[in-house]
């Protein structure tokens, strides 16, 4: 842990939101509450059946009213989003003009039958059409499941199948590295014999061709026509508001389903503590919308706080690693909000590159995903931030809706330092305990609780109540556990290690070991195979897979090699393929047959593999060891 710190704030000292917070986080929470549009008050404020809880409960609310038709009367004319394509392409839409948008697609997707509750699977890329969707929906009341565009045809269909989804989102195609991406070939292949997907709107992005069956409409085709005005329906606070898919520890992604009340409050209120949002203020998050950061802080937190936002599509290094630092330039960003991962990657590339770009419209910098190393803390500072903009390294998870560990800037000024998150944000109880769920003392490693509910965390797992309770809440009693390592220093600061279960985490993107494992025991000749993560200076992990063979099988590890890559990337996506590929006769495991994944991580790693005694087979260590070995020796000679 970095003792460094840096005493750099925006003024703001609010102590008395923090005590407030500190006495009686209910009522904390009924207060932010009310800074949103409900058409009907609460009853109660917090309905609290461990491990479920309903916020604002009788409550009535429309995220799409609270994104858009709130700022008619101020904001009408202002730039609600400047869009960006990676191939040059360019568009500004004002609040006025996405409103109108998600009227009438509102209205298209009421006239294919959409009702409240019924769910739609959006497989866009990043065009404004996918932020239209997502609030078309909320307006209806429908319940969105956004499918980032890099995956397989077989994960989508997953998500589409676990939802039962009747309407299908998509385009085209969408641009990534001067490629055209065929997503309507992908949603094609994913749903060719679900009979229960009634609908696929294709947005026509690249305009390359494809074909159309009996199922398809084009997305301007149905909006031609479309009434442009659509009263939002007026939904309990804990209607759900979407589904997104994430990966876990043991076989399919799960379907976390959070609501709209709570979800809305814990967003608006940590989108101002976090980022300080100023009318003027430009801003500008790099995640796609595929994942939960998309969702949070670039379409329901700024639309609902009236900012103005760049959005872009395209990989944030092409057509040159200068890209984002000229995004900044020419529009002047004061807000920017990345991951770890793209820092090291431009980190790379040099500090004269930065340096030739104008990042003086800069006022703040965020992170999001992952921990941050200290160095590249400090080199983003330095050399990005100019050392005057402080730094939000912010933690939260999917599950939790939004933020819950972070420096808030537009909350309070306190020293930062390189590496922590910081603290808890205001109205959360987060401590680092032992196994047995006691507090430890200060600077010893620990697992990260969440002790009592907050407004943005999950209503359960799709279809899945039970597994709700196993994952979350089932180690410790009546506290959240997210699967992570941390330390809490003498400062009462947060310093985050990691995942403490079988989730990788590949360039900000959690892949679950069991599912990509599965992949590759799909290919014909596969027996076993056993993932683990080791240390990446751009991606954060890299993955190698260990793989046994089934007998008899005479390929060429090279030809297998290819052959396991093409599965991985059809059936999970690009972002699972593996680093490495070692060829074993055994996998280390249990008596009771569960591979020891701690040993081929400790192996990969050069780490004490510590205790094996409930190992069944001690030579299965030393083949990992001697195959890794192996690769050294011929990188090495090489």
């Amino acid at each position: 842990m970095s003792s460094k710190t840096y005493n750099i704030g925006l003024g703001h000292n609010d102590i008395i939101t923090r005590k407030k917070a500190d006495s009686d986080f209910i009522s904390f929470w009924d207060d932010q509450a009310k800074n949103l549009s409900w058409f009907k008050t609460w009853d109660k404020t917090l309905e609290w059946s461990p491990p479920f809880a309903k916020w604002f409960v009788g409550g009535t609310i429309n995220a799409s009213y609270n994104a858009l038709d709130v700022n008619l009367k101020n904001k009408a004319k202002k730039t609600a989003i400047l869009w960006e394509g990676e191939n040059g392409d360019r568009r500004t839409l004002t609040y006025e003009e996405l409103w109108l948008e998600v009227n009438k697609f509102a209205n298209v997707l009421k006239f294919l039958g959409v009702n409240k509750g019924d769910r739609v699977t959006i497989y866009l890329p990043m065009v404004p059409e996918l932020p239209i969707s997502m609030l078309a929906c909320a307006r209806i009341g429908a319940i969105h499941t956004v499918v980032f565009s890099g995956f397989s045809s077989s994960a989508l269909r997953d998500r589409i199948e676990d939802s039962g989804s009747k309407i299908v989102i998509t385009a085209d195609g969408g641009y990534r590295r001067g490629n055209i991406i065929k997503l309507k070939e992908v949603v094609d292949d994913a749903i060719k014999d679900l009979d229960f997907v009634q609908n696929v709107i294709v947005y026509e992005r690249t305009k390359h061709g494809v074909s159309l069956n009996k199922k398809d409409k084009l997305w301007n085709e149905l909006m031609k026509n479309a009434k442009a005005s659509f009263d939002p329906e007026k939904l309990e606070s804990a209607h759900p508001l979407y589904i997104l898919y994430t990966s876990g520890t043991t076989g399919k992604p799960k379907g976390v389903l959070h609501g709209t009340g709570g979800y809305l409050t814990h967003l608006y209120s940590t989108f101002r503590w976090a980022f300080d949002i100023k009318d003027s203020d430009v801003y500008f998050c790099t995640a796609d919308i595929g994942w939960v950061t998309g969702h949070s802080y670039v379409v329901y937190g700024p639309l609902m706080r009236g900012a103005t936002e760049l959005m872009y599509e395209g990989a944030p290094d092409y057509p040159s690693p200068s890209r984002m630092w000229d995004l900044i330039q020419r529009y002047k960003i004061t807000i920017f909000y990345t991951t770890p991962t793209a820092l090291r990657m431009f980190m790379k590339f040099g500090d004269s590159i930065p340096n030739s770009f104008d990042l003086s419209s800069l006022r703040l910098l965020g992170t999001v995903g992952e921990p941050i190393n200290p160095e590249v803390w400090i080199w983003y500072f330095k050399t990005i931030g100019k050392e005057k903009c402080p730094i939000i390294d912010t933690w939260w998870q999917t599950e939790t809706g939004g933020i819950m560990i972070s420096n808030l800037p537009g909350l309070e000024t306190i020293p930062l330092k390189p590496g922590s998150a910081t603290k808890p944000i205001p109205g959360t109880q987060i401590t680092v305990v032992d196994e047995k769920g006691d507090e430890l003392a200060a600077n010893t490693k620990g697992y990260l609780v969440i002790k009592n509910p907050w407004p943005g965390m999950l209503l359960t797992l799709w279809n899945d109540d039970a597994k709700y309770k196993s994952v979350y809440w089932s180690k410790y009693e009546n506290a959240y556990y997210p699967g992570d390592y941390a330390i809490k220093d003498n400062d009462g600061y947060l310093w985050l290690l990691g995942r403490a279960d079988d989730v990788l985490k590949i360039a900000g993107h959690r892949i679950g070991t069991a599912e990509l494992e599965s992949s590759i025991v799909s290919h014909k000749d596969i027996a076993e195979a056993a993932v683990c993560g080791v240390p990446h200076e751009v991606k954060g992990e890299a993955i190698i897979a260990f793989v046994v063979l089934k007998e008899g099988i005479k390929k060429p590890f090279d030809l297998l090699k290819k052959e396991i890559i093409e599965v991985v990337r059809s059936s999970v996506g690009a972002i699972a393929t593996p680093e490495q590929i070692h060829f074993v006769t055994r996998l280390p495991k249990t008596r009771s047959g569960k591979i020891m994944r701690r040993l081929l991580k400790a192996i990969a790693n050069n780490d004490n593999i510590g205790d094996v005694s409930t190992l069944e087979d001690g030579a299965a260590v030393s083949e990992v060891q001697d195959a890794l070995n192996e690769l050294k020796s011929t990188i090495k000679n090489n």
